[in-house]
């Protein structure tokens, strides 16, 4: 079984600052972000710290001294290794990808399931299905079955398809938390994306409102998720794995960058998506910190009570 990303190597367990070409291609002109050819962008995405993208050309991903990951979607059994193979041969670190189209019954996501861990297996590309709207994963009930039946299974946590979608706030947030703990261990990458209970993309820049977006509900709630998910990973994982964090805000075109009409009469993103990826990247290390202090207060735990017990 492929538990996680691995780089080989003897390293503690690591975060990995990713990025999605969301945040790199498409910015409009008022964005601080990469300006250029799609290499230059690219290149400077690798200055500013990130790792690997998600949706750029793999070549251009090398010659900017970028490592690259895949993404892909899987509707029918014979699907899952061409798409694992297809990965593989370009180098792929791993991949994430939407399966159906949230409309199977059990045997069809069963199906499913087992051809794309198969593929995984065959091809020993580290694969994760993504909790994204529109597929098998479109509700947290089903998802958390498909643990039940299906222990192997990996996770990109996508969360604000849950979060928006399912307006998760709507009822008791504790005992959803609660209920989801089977995916929060099996995450082992994160799209980063924080929506309010209305909206799947919206700006976080404490610089917006006098009170500060980031002191929202909502952004609280997406530190939970990443800080659940970052300590499923951390307690099994191996030396060298590693979890993908990558920031994707995505463009107008699809709905999610939301346009706001300026006193000029023009309509605008309502935020800098290269900023807020930037931001997304901090919070997601802060909850990285987080989830270390808890599972080492864990680990330390059972230690103590022994201990105590020798006295």
């Amino acid at each position: 079984m492929i538990n996680a990303c691995n780089d080989g190597t003897a390293a503690a367990p690591y975060l990995r600052l990713d990025i999605n070409s969301g945040n790199l291609f498409g910015l409009p002109p008022e964005s601080s972000g990469p300006i250029g050819d799609d290499l230059s962008k690219l290149r400077a995405a690798k200055a500013a710290g990130f790792v690997a993208v998600q949706g750029a050309d793999p070549a251009l991903a090398r010659a900017a001294g970028l490592r690259h990951t895949a993404g892909g979607r899987v509707n029918t059994v014979a699907e899952a290794l061409p798409a694992a193979e297809a990965a593989a041969a370009a180098g792929a670190d791993c991949l994430t990808l939407h399966v159906g189209w949230g409309m199977e019954d059990d045997a069809t996501i069963d199906a499913l399931l087992i051809a794309i861990l198969r593929a995984q297996e065959q091809t020993r590309m580290p694969t994760f299905v993504e909790t994204h709207r529109a597929t098998i994963t479109q509700d947290i009930w089903r998802t958390v079955q498909m643990v039940r039946r299906f222990p192997d299974l990996r996770f990109n946590g996508d969360f604000s398809h849950w979060y928006t979608g399912l307006e998760m706030v709507y009822g008791d947030w504790a005992e959803k938390i609660a209920f989801l703990a089977p995916v929060f261990e099996r995450v082992r990458f994160i799209h980063g994306r924080i929506g309010n209970p209305g909206c799947m993309q919206v700006d976080i820049d404490t610089a917006a409102e006098p009170e500060g977006r980031e002191n929202r509900p909502h952004v609280g709630h997406f530190r939970e998720l990443w800080t659940h998910s970052f300590v499923g990973f951390l307690r099994s994982a191996k030396p060298g794995d590693y979890l993908p964090f990558t920031p994707e805000l995505l463009v107008p075109l699809y709905y999610y960058a939301r346009l706001i009409r300026g006193a000029d009469g023009q309509a605008r993103e309502e935020g800098d998506r290269w900023q807020q990826a930037l931001k997304y990247c901090t919070i997601a290390k802060e909850c990285w910190a987080e989830a270390q202090r808890i599972v080492t207060a864990w680990v330390s735990a059972p230690a103590a009570a022994d201990a105590a017990k020798m006295r």
